[in-house]
């Protein structure tokens, strides 16, 4: 299957790193023109100096109304947006207060409501884009060390198949992506005591995904490239008949069948 997104532009939130960050070079490998978005010019900086290309970047944080407003202001218009934007934090139930629950969902879900209201208008009009977002398997699986995290995931999905139905017969696709465990930087900074005491960070993601994660059938975590990969196809032409799915790259984690 050969891939062809030249001619279209493609946001990818939360970018600067991780599986954001393999989408946007998959994206780009794949002939689309990529904007990637951090917080600080900084981390943006050096997202674009790895990815090269004709990509640029905006220094927007996107979990506030007005970094979703000054973005728009910048960048009206895309055919292809991925929702990666996304913070976890573990933390018991009892000590969870209402700023952290407002944060995540302020992060992990108001920042998607307010793109996919300001771009999925244009896409319509167009006859053609393609709206992704990035959930979890912890929306299934809510885990019980961030269940604020795991209601933000489970709202993700809820937001995507909603959207779906409401753009039927556009020509536009909305979707949702669940990776299971990924090692991304932010996960082999969590292993690092582990990797510090002479595992290797395979190692030490098999042996977290065994003891956290038992029903993965893979019994390792993904790479970043992995779940890169279901993102580049459902941004894709060939994925127009998908849309109101929540598509699953969490290595059989979630224990059904769908």
């Amino acid at each position: 299957m050969q891939i062809d997104l030249s001619g279209k532009s493609a946001l990818v939130t939360g970018s600067t790193a991780g599986i954001g960050f393999a989408i946007a070079r998959g994206l780009q490998e794949a002939g689309a023109t990529v904007v990637i978005n951090g917080r600080t010019e900084a981390s943006v900086d050096a997202a674009l100096a790895k990815l090269g290309g004709t990509a640029r970047g905006r220094a927007i944080d996107l979990g506030t109304a007005d970094g979703a407003r000054e973005l728009v202001a910048l960048e009206p218009s895309f055919d292809v947006v991925v929702n990666n934007l996304g913070i976890f934090q573990p933390l018991d139930f009892f000590a969870t207060d209402d700023a952290i629950w407002d944060r995540h969902w302020q992060v992990n879900v108001m920042s998607g409501v307010r793109i996919a209201r300001a771009y999925l208008p244009g896409m319509a009009a167009r006859g053609w884009g393609r709206m992704l977002f990035l959930s979890s398997e912890s929306a299934f699986n809510i885990p019980v060390e961030m269940i604020h995290y795991g209601v933000s995931k489970t709202a993700d999905v809820s937001l995507a198949r909603g959207l779906a139905k409401r753009m039927a017969g556009t020509g536009v696709t909305v979707n949702s992506i669940l990776p299971g465990p990924t090692l991304s930087e932010g996960v082999a900074e969590m292993l690092k005591s582990e990797t510090a005491a002479g595992k290797s960070l395979a190692e030490a993601g098999a042996d977290f995904v065994k003891a956290h994660r038992p029903t993965s059938l893979i019994r390792r975590p993904a790479t970043v490239e992995e779940v890169a990969s279901m993102a580049v196809y459902l941004a894709s032409p060939q994925a127009s008949a998908t849309t109101g799915a929540a598509l699953r790259v969490d290595g059989g984690t979630i224990d059904f069948i769908n």
